[in-house]
């Protein structure tokens, strides 16, 4: 944790919390409270009801599951032994995501592990079905944490009943909460609420719809505002770089094989099969790299997230779907820009409108791909979100492979980088027109992008230009083309089958041999080559006539360096030896020796 985010004034003990929680923080490492749990604890402790916003990586989780733990804690210790009300289930936590509730539980598991039996967690988000959770619900665990659509099945069903024993409500990251579509399984839930209860709404960001939440759940709120925009752009640098489609492969290829970038990357693509492309591309040049998606198994995709965050991987392709999950720009966000903006969109919007299909032709079209969808969707995990709330850890660049759809999205991408007070920074590709494809994508791109440029002034920072020199990466060309023309669709195809099916069996793995063998986790890998046929051997290194003249490439991956040997003529030269007559058997080499004297 960054020292700037710090609270050096209190620290934990002076919050008067539980001495197992306090032995918990410090084997973590943790002294001092951050801003935003220094005012959000005592809060929380006094009972109030509490609206917080903090920026990302301030300690948003501690700050409601430590009031939480000490509120059980010290209600179970007034209690007798042998008393049924040690068995209630105290606190909801409502994350919008599987991703996040692993997350949440495993940082409760860490905080009481010095607590012994006396508080049970059950997560509940993952996709087991409601018979087989309902037992679990029925010994009444001390804390939930679910997804707000699968706690309102469960309390739909009667498999647990909350009306009267529920102390504390938390829901976290509530803005994505909304933007995901689960505002009416919230108001589902609100029935099934205990009338006095204590509400902790926390979140990245304050809109209209945090609003309505607040109006529905919370009572007298302390409304704590504690994100600093213009700290958060200092830390953070943002690079645009306008190219071709090909240009974006060969680019990704330049960067991360040169090191241009150093430390860990995560690359955003829009579309699944977008991933494995990226992922088979880059598999020629032997660089590794993994896939997270919404089709994997949740299991796995906590592992890729836990490796990461270890240091076992350095590149990974996340698929961002916020588009469906219905997070787009309102109408004010989209109507924010200048006049002439506006001028120039509706310019626009008449040429797109001009180039655009008619609706029978766009009719046929949805109808030929209706049958594909349906079959991806089910396959889809509904509640999957990679761009929020999950903790990245040492994440030094964010790369926009696919510039997102929305500004919204474009600024949860970039919050994966420059957390807890580091520096990160953010390159996102914009499609330029190409005259060899045609495509017309690079006008809804610069649309989009101007939108982005717009909310990230407002905030203080400014896009740059990356520049650089593109001769010196001419070079690289014909090697990115070579490659991208092995990476066909039927590639792509067997590539995704082969990944989910091994994947499924890895997943099983971890749930039943590596979840009592912890340390072996660290033999199943997730960056393994689809393809490993096809990766050729001369592609892993680079020649060195091909590297740029830059300061600090010689020590990238893959240069096939070569010692200074100096100046090498075409000729080979060698001395000539001398050749000399053996003497002869019998003869005296004196006399032979004054025979040549004479002479």
């Amino acid at each position: 944790m960054d020292e700037a985010l710090l609270d050096k004034q209190a620290t934990f003990l002076s919050l008067d919390l539980d001495d197992r929680l306090l032995r918990a923080l410090g084997k973590i490492g943790l002294v001092y409270p951050t801003l935003i749990q220094a005012k959000t604890i005592p809060l929380a402790l006094a009972g109030k009801d509490v609206l917080a916003r903090a920026k990302t990586g301030s300690g948003k989780t501690a700050a409601y599951c430590l009031p939480v733990l000490h509120k059980i804690l010290t209600t179970k210790d007034d209690l007798p032994i042998n008393s049924d009300e040690r068995y209630l289930t105290r606190a909801l936590i409502l994350v919008p995501t599987r991703e996040l509730a692993e997350q949440v539980t495993k940082y409760i598991d860490d905080l009481t592990k010095f607590c012994g039996k006396d508080v049970t967690t059950i997560n509940i988000a993952n996709n087991s079905p409601l018979h087989i959770q309902a037992p679990l619900l029925a010994e009444k665990p001390d804390i939930i944490i679910a997804t707000p659509a699968r706690i309102l099945k469960h309390l739909v069903s009667r498999t647990i009943n909350i009306s009267q024993s529920l102390e504390t409500l938390v829901i976290d990251e509530a803005d994505l909460v909304l933007s995901f579509g689960y505002e009416d399984d919230i108001k589902g839930i609100v029935p099934h609420l205990p009338k006095i209860h204590q509400t902790m709404l926390l979140s990245a960001t304050l809109n209209q719809g945090i609003e309505s939440l607040k109006r529905l759940l919370l009572s007298k709120p302390a409304i704590l505002k504690l994100e600093d925009d213009k700290e958060e752009s200092s830390n953070l640098v943002q690079y645009v770089v306008r190219c071709t489609e090909e240009e974006k492969f060969l680019l990704t290829y330049v960067i991360l094989k040169l090191r241009l970038i150093a430390g860990k990357c995560i690359l955003f693509v829009n579309d699944i099969d977008r991933s494995y492309r990226l992922k088979l591309f880059l598999e020629k040049f032997s660089i590794r790299a993994c896939v997270l998606n919404s089709e994997l198994p949740l299991n796995s995709r906590y592992h890729i997230v836990e490796e990461f965050n270890r240091g076992v991987y350095d590149y990974i392709i996340a698929t961002d779907e916020s588009d469906k999950m219905g997070e787009t720009d309102s109408k004010e966000e989209e109507n924010s820009d200048d006049g002439d903006n506006n001028d120039e969109h509706e310019k626009e919007k008449e040429k797109q409108s001009k180039n655009e299909p008619t609706e029978s032709d766009a009719a046929k079209e949805t109808k030929k791909g209706n049958k594909s969808s349906k079959k991806r969707k089910r396959s889809h995990d509904k509640e999957y979100g990679v761009s929020r709330g999950i903790d990245f850890k040492g994440v030094a660049a964010v790369i926009n492979f696919d510039l997102p759809l929305s500004a919204r999205a474009y600024t949860h991408r970039v919050g994966r980088t420059a957390r807890a007070g580091r520096r990160g920074m953010s390159l996102s590709f914009v499609v330029k027109e190409d005259i060899k494809t045609k495509s017309t994508e690079y006008r809804k791109e610069e649309v989009v992008f101007e939108r982005i440029a717009v909310q990230q002034r407002k905030k203080g920072s400014e896009i740059q230009p990356y520049k650089f020199d593109m001769k010196q990466v001419e070079g690289f060309r014909y090697r990115s083309n070579d490659a991208l023309r092995l990476v066909s669709r039927n590639a792509i195809r067997e590539a995704r089958i082969k990944e989910i099916k091994q994947e499924i069996l890895n997943s099983e793995r971890l749930k039943s041999h590596f979840e009592d063998k912890p340390k072996d986790l660290h033999f199943l890998r997730h960056d393994k080559a689809l393809r490993p046929e096809q990766v050729r051997p001369h592609m892993k290194h680079i020649p060195q006539y091909l590297v740029p003249k830059i300061a600090g490439i010689a020590q990238a991956d893959g240069i096939a360096t070569t010692p200074n040997v100096g100046f090498v003529p075409f000729n080979k030269v060698t001395k000539r030896r001398k050749f000399h007559k053996k003497p002869r058997k019998g003869t005296d080499p004196l006399k032979s020796l004054g025979k040549k004297r004479t002479k």
